[in-house]
């Protein structure tokens, strides 16, 4: 059955491709900016283990968050409404989110705090416009299933979206392999070892008789 072509005012599609084209040439640069400021904030003073245990908290449930997530959506096939997207609509954002955050606690640091924000408002705004035009012309439920599912808030109750009957309510192991998402763990346990090792470390270098 063909279904009605989705036209936007030409206006949003505009700012929408114009942004992209902006968070693509930025991105890079902006990644670059935040690991010399994290590593200045690291250099400048060394972390308090109470602030990077408390960081915990904001890193472990954000790559839980995206690694159930990952076992769940698959990518342009269907539109997933069944999992952590019965209750939100971007988990796997909103999990990089928090492990974002969690950091920046670790450091305390609102230099930090702050260019990640910037980072993930310029980048993430236009991302989330774009897949969302395309998953609103791609399946015919999407508007009903924004109705019911918040963006990044999370609702409390599971949403009932027709159609998610059909849908496998279990987690897939071999999603999450396939997306890759084990990634998301080692980098996390990088950084963790870069707060606590990486300072002596540097400093032991410095510091070496010639």
């Amino acid at each position: 059955m063909s279904q009605p072509a989705f036209r936007q005012p030409d206006a949003q599609q505009d700012w929408i491709a114009r942004w992209q084209r902006i968070a693509r040439r930025i991105r890079v640069p902006l990644g670059f900016v935040a690991a010399a400021l994290y590593i200045f904030e690291l250099w400048q003073r060394a972390p308090r283990l109470t602030a990077v245990a408390w960081s915990l908290a904001l890193v472990l449930p954000g790559l839980w968050l995206r690694a159930y997530a990952a076992g769940y959506v698959k990518k342009n096939r269907e539109l997933t409404v069944t999992g952590p997207y019965a209750h939100l609509r971007n988990p796997l954002y909103l999990g990089s989110m928090l492990i974002a955050a969690g950091f920046a606690v670790a450091l305390l640091s609102w230099p930090v705090a702050l260019v990640l924000s910037v980072g993930f408002t310029v980048i993430y705004v236009p991302v989330i416009a774009s897949e969302e035009r395309f998953l609103r012309i791609t399946f015919p439920g999407f508007d009903e299933y924004c109705r019911q599912v918040p963006r990044l808030i999370p609702r409390l109750t599971e949403a009932r979206i027709p159609g998610s009957e059909s849908q496998s309510g279990a987690f897939s192991f071999s999603l999450y392999i396939r997306h890759r998402e084990y990634n998301a763990a080692i980098g996390a346990t990088l950084l963790y070892l870069s707060l606590l090792l990486l300072r002596p470390l540097v400093a032991g270098f410095v510091n070496a008789p010639r």
